[in-house]
């Protein structure tokens, strides 16, 4: 006999040898032309002068159990500027971090919102780049987006439905104006 559960990104099936099996995979997005390798190693990707709406992103990187955290899976994150534009080449490496996830399978980075930039004739919505990695799983290349945004309905790529469950809410976390967006995922293993 098999028990159904579901979670915020898919469905987990207990099996009666007590094993899980799980259709919760994040899926993948595009890299994008604005990746630029041995990004620093460092959460807060936020500095003086910096113009933008601060945000709080975290999760946990689950194995393809959907269960299981992930003890030191490598998270590397991309964005632009709220004007539109990726740091391709400064040494500063600007909206740009990577970390290790703790042993809780946990990651959280401190940035602000992208802002967009045109696609041909149309604007991206504002996204996050995701580059996912852990020695037992395969690499994850994925994008968040915000729901609201008025840019994902046209989007080549924000508009599939394989995106759906990674349009995030931005939540208003206390008193004090501290914006956040949960995103957990899973990868699929080796």
């Amino acid at each position: 006999m098999a028990v159904l559960g579901l979670s915020t990104y898919g469905s987990v099936v207990k099996m009666a040898d007590g094993t899980y099996l799980g259709d919760c995979e994040t899926t993948n997005d595009i890299l994008g032309p604005y990746y630029r390798p041995d990004a620093p190693l460092r959460s807060d990707l936020t500095y003086d002068g910096l113009e933008g709406s601060e945000i709080i992103l975290r999760g946990v990187v689950y194995g393809d159990d959907c269960i299981t955290p992930l003890r030191d899976a490598g998270v590397e994150i991309w964005h632009c500027n709220a004007d539109g534009e990726y740091d391709n080449d400064s040494p500063a490496y600007n909206q740009r971090g990577r970390l290790i996830t703790d042993e809780s399978g946990e990651y959280s980075f401190r940035t602000i919102i992208p802002g967009k930039y045109p696609n041909a004739k149309l604007y991206r919505p504002s996204h996050i780049h995701y580059r996912v990695t852990h020695n037992s799983s395969k690499e994850l290349i994925s994008q968040i987006y915000f729901k609201g945004d008025p840019n994902i309905e046209d989007d080549p790529w924000a508009s599939k439905p394989e995106a759906e469950l990674r349009i995030l809410d931005i939540v208003p976390q206390n008193t004090a104006g501290l914006l956040v967006v949960n995103f957990d995922l899973s990868l699929r293993s080796v």
